[in-house]
Order: structure tokens, then C-alpha cells, then sequence
């Protein structure tokens, strides 16, 4: 088990092993000076990729909407799931 806390001594943390040895891994590297930097910047990583998958949710919402408003309007058309996945595979 592993405690980080921050300089207030205010937070602990506890770790599996193989995340205290990341941890330690990180911190022997140079790149941080100690175990609280490293898991600041994992949280900070997280509340992006959180941000990220929030605002991509977002642009779904919206376009599904978009194409509600279509359907609405009588604007259907078909679709070819074949042809839609060659594209899809096309754009790679």
C-alpha cells in the first residue's frame, strides 16, 4: 500500500501495488519530484479525458438531434449499413 497526500497533508490515497510501483516508477524517472506530483497530473489527465468524452457526448447530442429535425421535415433517405462501414473503414 501506498499514501500520497498533498502538501497539507490533507489527502491520502491509497494504491494497489502495481500502481504504487507506477508511482515509484514515475518519480525514479526524474519526471517528478515526488509521488503527489504524479498523481496531480493522473487526476489532471483525467478531468481532461473526462472534459473530452463530455464535449464528444455533446456533438453526439446534437447531431442526433440534427437528424430527428430531418426526419421531422420528411427529409429521409435510405441508408446502406455496407456501404456506410466501407466508408467508414475508407476514412482510415
Amino acid at each position: 500500500m501506498f499514501v500520497a497526500s498533498d502538501d497539507n497533508g490533507g489527502m491520502h490515497v491509497s494504491l494497489t501495488p502495481e500502481l504504487e510501483a507506477f508511482v515509484r516508477e514515475k518519480v525514479a524517472s526524474g519526471l517528478y519530484n515526488n509521488s503527489s506530483e504524479v498523481v496531480r497530473e493522473a487526476l489532471r489527465l483525467l478531468r481532461r479525458r473526462d472534459e473530452l468524452e463530455s464535449a464528444k457526448l455533446e456533438l453526439l447530442k446534437q447531431e442526433i438531434e440534427r437528424g430527428l429535425e430531418s426526419i421531422r421535415r420528411g427529409e429521409l433517405h435510405s441508408f446502406d449499413i455496407d456501404e456506410f462501414v466501407k466508408e467508414m473503414r475508407d476514412r482510415r
